[in-house]
């Protein structure tokens, strides 16, 4: 097996992942998203220029679950309000974050809805920023339920190819030295969730690759390849990344600061949520036991009292291993 020439960054790797993530982005969803991403359209008017639609349900179809939304917007001011809290609240620490449930044929579909401006969508898919969520999630399946019109679209497009060009950056100095795709993509991925306060099983990251192998795997070698990323390749499928020396080393200490800024943003974000979060307690609780098995029952004063309460609460799933 001998493996060829490092390759370089080709003209052609942003027309290339951007196609790529346009074709997924158009690809058809439940009745029952587009429904409920209407919902949302109809509160944000012409200030939503795009609503994403990710996670579990998208990969199992389940709607029993709670559907995932960003909503993207122009301005703040245009979807809380002009000079109101919540606005105020989600351009110091985005995103505001919501319960939504919605009538369709009969039966309730529920979603959590993230609200961001296209603006810090954009700072959040840069490789440089301390926030791994936004990269992380938008790097995993994705489709887009509404574009406000051509422009619209074309941005979303884009937006989520940085996601996934970020993402290959990361996965090829965090993953091993050399390896199939999938060994990068499932190295990022126990990064990321390390990187926040997860409700996960251990084997999520790999649950998350294996769904969609053959997607991670065309997707990474033209994201290396936008992220600036050369590699040498092999006929059996193995990747060598073009790394210079002490660059895995300097990457992988940057990320123990990302690690700390992730946990302390996260707890940070919980705070925000017990003053911002509509619903959010009975999200929280449905969203534990659903992913770690662990039931969290509450007592009435916890639900009033939900920032009093998170000390006791984090404590018990921490005891029960629901965090790690």
């Amino acid at each position: 097996m001998t493996p060829t020439a490092p390759a370089t960054p080709a003209a052609g790797a942003a027309e290339a992942l951007v196609g790529a993530i346009a074709a997924e982005l158009a690809e058809p969803v439940a009745p029952a998203a587009t429904a409920l991403a209407l919902d949302l359209v109809r509160h944000g008017g012409d200030s939503v220029a795009a609503v994403l639609f990710y996670g579990s349900v998208l990969r199992t179809g389940d709607l029993d679950g709670v559907l995932d939304f960003y909503v993207i917007v122009d301005s703040l001011s245009g979807w809380h309000g002009r000079g109101t809290w919540q606005a105020l609240a989600n351009r110091l620490l985005p995103p505001n974050v919501f319960f939504h449930e919605s009538d369709w044929q009969g039966r309730t579909v529920r979603a959590k809805v993230a609200v961001m401006s296209r603006r810090q969508f954009e700072r959040a898919v840069r490789p440089d920023s301390l926030d791994t969520t936004i990269w992380a999630r938008f790097a995993q399946p994705v489709r887009l339920v509404h574009a406000r019109d051509a422009d619209a679209g074309r941005w979303a497009a884009g937006a989520v190819a940085a996601a996934v060009a970020t993402a290959a950056w990361w996965a090829a100095r965090l993953g091993p030295e050399s390896g199939p795709p999938a060994g990068y993509w499932d190295a990022l991925f126990r990064h990321t969730y390390a990187a926040e306060l997860r409700v996960e099983k251990a084997d999520r990251a790999s649950g998350i690759v294996g769904h969609a192998a053959d997607r991670y795997a065309a997707l990474f070698r033209p994201a290396l390849a936008l992220a600036g990323t050369g590699f040498a390749g092999s006929g059996d499928g193995t990747l060598r990344p073009a790394l210079a020396t002490g660059e895995r080393e300097a990457a992988r200490r940057r990320w123990q600061r990302r690690q700390v800024a992730g946990k302390l943003l996260n707890v940070a974000r919980l705070v925000k949520a017990a003053f911002t979060f509509r619903n959010g307690v009975d999200y929280i609780a449905w969203k534990v036991e659903r992913h770690s098995g662990v039931r969290l029952a509450l007592a009435p004063w916890q639900r009033r009292w939900p920032l009093l309460a998170a000390p006791g609460v984090l404590w018990f799933l921490w005891r029960r291993g629901a965090i790690r």
